[in-house]
């Protein structure tokens, strides 16, 4: 196998990748009387959404063709995750699956890129336990794509080329967005909080933020081609601007995307407690076409446990945030992250996080058990959780979360919302599906007419995390 850590001149090669690829996939179709095929599984955060619509851009441009069978493709690629173990185990597991389909194609090509393989200890493994993986690449270079595939299909042997630092952001690419109405932009990449826990410093590198008008003419273009809702996207938006010239923050950039004409609604994640200001709060409350929504992970209620997990505030300054957004936002929607058994939670730290999601009242929670990952100094704790009390504390918060939820969502029986529709329903083609601004989820009776629009829906029936209505009104 090979393993290259070059940098060398970037787009120039990309973009005789992708004409070199695209004209032998023309001859292919022509030859063979179709196109060739790819399967991309993304798993992950949206981040590793935005991701894959960079590369599903990449291939559109190469004249392949989205398939959604693993036995159609010609290219199949995992963009992996590796923020708990789970996510490794499944990309694992479906590596050693594909095993049969390489042998029955050995054109087939097998590709991983996303935050598992900037790991070394990953790449070493799939590197001698499946062999028929061709190629492998990182966060950091994901958009050397074209070269690397086209590499891969004139080198013998696997290419690995995994950059081990982050480079300059490049702009411009091409995307395939997965909706239309809505889109992801990326404001920022990489992180620089080093919570104890995580190991997305590691593999999506430190924070540096887009120029404000890369962002503004990217949304402005989205915007013209129908997008009417975007979500902004960083490891930590409120740490926006830090690495550009001038006093620029997430603030104001939120200012100058609204004054974007046709974009109708803002959302944005993930927010940093430690860095939510005042001034964000004032900007949300002032700015309508900013949605009624924020998620703003906790992770633990105990001081003691925030302090090892290195969050940067304590409960009471988590708390005091809360009281400030609701104070000026009343109708706002809060959800959150929360980890049940990091290393040295005791009982009564557990019973600290139940309080503050009971104080808070969180519209709904992802909550995970601790999963110990390699390269991060909680994993090194000698205080490890047994899985029995780490799964009986999930199932106690779990239920307290799901309960908080189907409360607060029967409050919303026999009002009026207002729906941005998305789609039918995959099982009913005669139910639509939405979300309020508050990001909920609302589910009705409609019509191919209604897609795309943002109509007033009357809720009928209240579930833990989703409502049944009739559309009573087209707004737009």
């Amino acid at each position: 196998m090979k393993r290259s850590n070059h940098k060398a001149p970037v787009m120039n090669n990309v973009n005789e990748s992708i004409n070199q690829i695209k004209e032998s996939n023309r001859f292919f179709e022509l030859k063979s009387g179709f196109g060739k095929k790819y399967l991309i599984e993304t798993h992950g955060c949206q981040m590793n959404e935005h991701d894959s619509e960079k590369l599903e851009g990449f291939l559109s441009q190469m004249n392949y063709v989205k398939t959604d069978a693993r036995e159609e493709a010609d290219l199949i690629i995992f963009n992996t995750c590796c923020v708990r173990e789970n996510a490794e185990l499944k990309i694992y597991g479906k590596l050693g699956a594909l095993k049969h389909l390489k042998k029955k194609s050995k054109d087939l090509i097998i590709a991983l890129c996303g935050c598992m393989m900037q790991q070394k200890h990953v790449v070493d493994y799939v590197q001698t336990t499946y062999p028929h993986v061709d190629l492998i690449f990182g966060t950091h270079n994901l958009h050397n794509f074209p070269a690397l595939l086209q590499r891969t299909l004139e080198e013998e042997g696997a290419i690995i080329d995994v950059w081990s630092e982050e480079g300059e952001i490049i702009e411009g690419l091409a995307v395939s967005r997965k909706f239309g109405i809505k889109s992801f932009v990326n404001i920022m990449y990489g992180c620089n909080n080093f919570c104890t826990y995580c190991i997305v410093p590691y593999t999506r590198g430190r924070e540096r933020s887009r120029e404000v008008m890369e962002v503004v003419r990217e949304v402005e273009e989205l915007v013209s081609n129908g997008t009417k809702e975007v979500m902004l996207l960083g490891q930590n938006v409120n740490s926006y601007g830090k690495t550009l010239e001038g006093n620029v923050d997430f603030s104001d950039l939120l200012i100058k995307v609204a004054e974007i004409q046709g974009i109708q609604r803002i959302r944005f994640m993930t927010s940093h407690p430690k860095d939510l200001s005042e001034k964000l709060i004032e900007t949300m409350g002032n700015i309508r076409e900013i949605c009624n929504h924020i998620h703003l992970p906790l992770q633990a209620g105990s001081n003691k446990v925030l302090k090892e997990m290195n969050r940067g505030y304590t409960q009471e300054e988590y708390l005091r945030i809360i009281t400030k957004i609701k104070n000026r936002i009343p109708e706002i929607a809060i959800t959150t992250d929360i980890i049940v058994g990091f290393p040295g939670e005791e009982e009564k730290d557990f019973e600290k996080t139940l309080k503050v999601a009971e104080t808070v009242k969180f519209d709904s929670a992802f909550t995970f058990l601790y999963s110990k990952r390699e390269g991060t100094p909680a994993a090194r704790s000698s205080e490890h959780i047994a899985e029995d009390v780490k799964k009986v504390r999930f199932q106690r918060l779990k239920k307290l979360i799901d309960e908080i939820a189907y409360y607060k969502n029967q409050q919303l029986l026999n009002q009026t919302v207002e729906v941005l529709v998305e789609g039918s329903s995959k099982k009913n083609p005669n139910i639509y599906t939405g979300r309020t601004e508050t990001s909920k989820t609302v589910n009705f009776p409609g019509d191919p007419s209604l897609e795309g629009k943002i109509v007033r829906v009357k809720i009928l029936d209240a579930k833990t995390y989703s409502f049944d209505g009739e559309v009573k009104e087209v707004l737009s």
